[in-house]
């Protein structure tokens, strides 16, 4: 092929052809892209060093993804579980068109859905009746009624239960629609029930078979089982002909539904609204015209309190994850310090390291969110039917996982990642390059600024705790528990540093186990601060409840003595005699000490309410009256005013209980000694009356004024009757009238119970027993005093201190993992010179021992501390108010403090039983 060119003049010489030079790119746009390249490559290094690090990446993955499966399955359930409106409204109409609910018989204002209302005037309008709605709904119109709240007690195969009734005609449509049928037919007449099938066990019934009512009046024949998806407990469907609707207005808790030939309109409603009656319609119609909407509802906005309250304890959760999780990335980091010495020498700077590092905490945080959230919201889903049965104990809306939340959850996973590897990206980047370079380990530094910052942090942290538990503000103190602990996890690694170097005396496990922690204090000091968090609150938390529970104890004032049980009759469908409860008290409980009580009521006469009291002698009485507030000099005064020594739970609790009683009861009412009661006795019997607190005596004499309330006009009598100041009595206050002296006041009095004198509170068993001998005679009411409140600490310490071990078990379980896999060239030395196989397993028991057992001691500590902090402050808050508040005394939770110490003893074995015993041998191949 010929090439020609094209010819040139003579004398002209070849002029190359100009190039255009591209111009320089802004400044901003260069530096961007290079950081996204930079970016890039760290995430294509992270990516590859996930899959050579298998068993770290698993491990980062596992601690990360674990607490994001936790939330996501806490999120997708609430969010099933919470209706939407219109979930809300067909789970309330089921097939009906409408649901009404007449209130007044004035106008009503009302929203959208008919669930919130108001009205301004107007009275509860008169017995409502299907004629009078459907009247109101137009012609073609039909309603039923449903009552959703009748108390219903039927006799158990063991004792008798308290089940929730429900009035509604289930042949009717639009009724049905409300359940679903499990088995069997409607209830068709007014002996026969549907029941749910929690009710159908917890009764031990069957199709077929009858259930008797707990007084013994009825029988109802079980003919169905149908589940109400609104509410999955014990629950019977009674027909509307077993319970008629009585009184002359209508059913609080009754409601109608309404089938209407045409569409729930704007009008409809409004004339509904004009005439008394709320409608929840299908769809939403909006409000009445003219609605004033700041009356509409009852909903509270959210506390601004509760959410930042919420907000920290998750910023504890993170904390605590980030602290387990950097251990891995500072063992990755000097597991990788040559492949980051190259990256310095190919020309990184110190950014480009930290970013490579800050890359893992990205990929494995991304990785772990997915990894948590899908097998989160996949166990929310699968578990759903057992949601739904046990916790909520109601069937859910549509499949939903809240997407908000979801991401909101992925994000923190991702910043708890970021924040684990920050501190080893920091620790990379200032590396000795030539060090890396030789496999060389960096000598461990703790500056002394950090320890300067941290013993800062945990003095402004107690400090703010301290303030925030005079305000009484949750948030605040959480804020100073979180600054507190930041302080600890910066004082840690020089805390190691001095242990390092105290283990000079210690044999060879143990001083190699402290010296290998003080080398990799960037992988112990985490551990270390992740038991101690963990413990620090399960302490300081546990510490602040058994205070609160003490005080509680002290604060608490018994009804009767310890053991004794009150019996009171239910209805007036009849109640046994004293010789049937005396039978039934000596065959079931043991005892044969029973007195009835009786109560002092109005006489024959009066008409209205009769308030008895004894009443303080002027002179005796406190001059100031509690709930008022009074001011700084009022209150100094009141406290140290002898007559006004009362705690504020005698105020407030300190009514005084009439009764009228011969000296036969007054024995097992308050429990004094023979001879204190014989001569109350002798009071009583000679006309006089007693009381329990001696103020209430002056001269030989105590002033009763009765007053008689509700009664036009109002009548009140004092009279100074005989008395008696009874020493020694157990049991709130009271005041004992001899029949006599109830006379004199124009009262009369009736039976209302009986006291039964027990050495021991009965058991359920035998309170069950005894209900059951006295069930023929009538439906009767239980009250055992215990001698203490119900509430009992010691099971919520245990399971604090459970989850705390749980931490900490896994802590030193992680670090020891870590430090034998990174300690594996130390282990060869120790074989090659000769050490024994039980050598390395030592080395783990010591390794997990520093662990655990540092952290628990640090957390014990701190917890302790914490919790002197906040007691005193909430003292000292309280210690010039009047009436006298008891003080939170400070006590230890010795229940949460011995699971914490056995702790590190468990840790110590696991990892002795965990971990191999032979050495490593490594032969050089040359």
């Amino acid at each position: 092929m010929t090439i020609r060119r094209p010819t040139r003049a003579l004398g002209r010489a070849d002029t190359a052809s100009p190039r255009l030079v591209p111009p320089p790119a802004p400044v901003g746009r260069r530096r961007f892209a290079e950081l996204t390249g930079s970016w890039r490559a760290a995430l294509r290094i992270a990516r590859r060093e996930s899959r050579r690090a298998r068993r770290r990446t698993a491990l980062v993955l596992a601690m990360i993804a674990m607490p994001v499966a936790a939330l996501a399955f806490l999120a997708a359930s609430y969010d099933m579980a919470e209706l939407t409106p219109e979930e809300r409204v067909d789970r309330r109409l089921g097939v009906a068109d409408a649901q009404l609910q007449w209130i007044a018989n004035a106008p009503v204002g009302q929203d959208e859905w008919g669930e919130g209302w108001y009205t301004r005037d107007g009275e509860f309008p008169a017995k409502v009746t299907a004629a009078r709605l459907t009247a109101l709904l137009g012609p073609g119109s039909r309603v039923t009624e449903v009552r959703q709240r009748v108390p219903l007690t039927l006799r158990g195969p063991h004792r008798d239960e308290v089940v929730d009734g429900r009035v509604l005609d289930l042949t009717d449509p639009l009724a049905r629609g409300l359940v679903r049928f499990r088995a069997g037919r409607a209830p068709q007449q007014p002996g026969e029930v549907a029941v749910s099938p929690v009710a159908l066990r917890r009764l031990d019934l069957r199709l077929g078979r009858a259930v008797a009512a707990a007084d013994g009046s009825r029988a109802y024949t079980v003919v169905g089982v149908v589940e109400f998806p609104d509410d999955l407990g014990p629950v019977v469907a009674l027909h509307p002909g077993a319970v008629p609707s009585t009184g002359p207005g209508p059913d609080p808790d009754g409601v109608w539904l309404a089938d209407v030939p045409g569409t729930v309109d704007a009008a409809l409603v409004s004339r509904l609204n004009d005439s008394g009656v709320v409608v929840t319609a299908r769809h939403p119609t909006g409000s009445a015209p003219g609605a004033d909407r700041t009356w509409l509802g009852s909903i509270m906005g959210d506390n601004p309190n509760d959410l930042s309250t919420g907000v920290l304890i998750a910023g504890l959760g993170l904390l605590e994850v980030v602290l387990l999780v950097g251990p891995a990335f500072a063992v990755g980091v000097r597991r990788r310090r040559r492949d980051l010495a190259l990256v310095a020498v190919a020309g990184g700077d110190a950014a480009q390291l930290r970013r490579v590092v800050l890359a893992d905490g990205v990929v494995l945080g991304v990785l772990g969110a997915a990894a948590g959230l899908l097998v989160g919201v996949g166990a929310a889903f699968a578990g759903r039917p057992l949601m739904e049965q046990y916790v909520f104990s109601a069937r859910f809306g549509g499949y939903r996982c809240w997407p908000s939340a979801l991401v909101l959850l992925g994000g923190v996973a991702v910043l708890a990642g970021v924040l684990a590897a920050l501190a080893p990206a920091w620790t990379a980047a200032r590396q000795d390059v030539s060090a890396g370079l030789a496999g060389r380990r960096t000598p461990a530094k703790s500056p002394g600024r950090w320890l300067a910052l941290g013993l800062a942090l945990v003095v402004g942290g107690a400090g703010l705790a301290a303030f925030g538990a005079t305000q009484t503000s949750p948030a605040v103190i959480l804020t100073g528990l979180i600054l507190g602990e930041l302080g600890l996890v910066c004082c840690t690694p020089t805390l190691l540093g001095a242990l390092a170097r105290l283990g000079r005396v210690l044999p060879l496990a143990p001083r190699i186990a402290l010296r290998d922690a003080s080398r990799n204090r960037a992988a112990a000091a985490p551990a270390i601060c992740a038991v101690m968090a963990a413990v620090a609150s399960s302490v300081a938390l546990g510490g602040y409840l058994a205070s609160d529970g003490a005080r509680e104890a002290r604060a608490y004032r018994p009804a009767l003595p310890t053991g004794h049980v009150l019996v009171y009759p239910v209805g007036t469908t009849g109640q046994p005699t004293l010789a049937q409860i005396t039978d039934a008290a000596r065959n079931q409980l043991g005892v044969g000490a029973v007195a009835p009580v009786q109560t002092p009521s109005c006489g024959t006469e009066r008409t209205g309410y009769c308030d008895i009291a004894p009443v303080l002698p002027p002179t005796r009485a406190c001059p100031w009256q509690p709930g008022v507030q009074l001011p700084e000099a009022h209150r100094q005064q009141a406290r140290a005013d002898p007559r006004c020594q009362t705690r504020e739970t005698d105020y407030f609790g300190g009514y005084v209980e009439p009764g009228v009683d011969d000296g036969t009861a007054l024995p097992l009412l308050t429990g004094a000694d023979p001879a204190a009661t014989a001569a109350a006795t002798a009071v009583l019997r000679a006309g006089g009356v007693v009381v329990t607190d001696p103020r209430y005596l002056h001269d030989g004499l105590v002033t009763v004024r009765v007053r008689e309330r509700e009664a036009a006009p109002d009548r009140e009598t004092v009279l100074d009757l005989p008395g008696y100041a009874l020493p020694g009595a157990t049991g709130q206050s009271r005041l004992m009238l001899s029949t006599t002296a109830a006379r004199q006041l124009g009262l009369s009095w009736s039976p209302t119970g009986w006291v039964i004198g027990t050495t021991t509170p009965p058991d359920e068993e035998q309170q069950a027993r005894f209900a059951a001998a006295l069930r023929p005679f009538g439906t009767l009411s239980l009250s055992v005093e215990t001698g203490g409140p119900p509430r009992d600490v010691s099971p919520l310490l245990l399971l604090l201190a459970a989850a705390a071990g749980l931490i900490t078990v896994g802590a030193a379980g992680v670090a020891t993992a870590l430090a034998a896999a990174e300690g594996r060239a130390e282990l060869t030395t120790l074989a090659a010179v000769g050490a024994a196989p039980a050598v390395r397993r030592l080395l783990a028991i010591c390794q997990a021992g520093v662990i655990a057992g540092l952290g628990s001691v640090l957390g014990i500590v701190a917890g302790l501390g914490t919790a002197a902090i906040v007691l005193v402050s909430v003292n000292r808050q309280y210690a010039s108010d009047w009436p006298v508040t008891d003080p939170y005394p400070f006590l230890v939770p010795w229940p949460a403090l011995g699971v914490l110490v056995l702790v590190p003893v468990v840790a110590m074995l696991g990892a002795g039983l965990f971990t191999r015993a032979r050495l490593p041998i490594e032969r050089r191949l040359d």
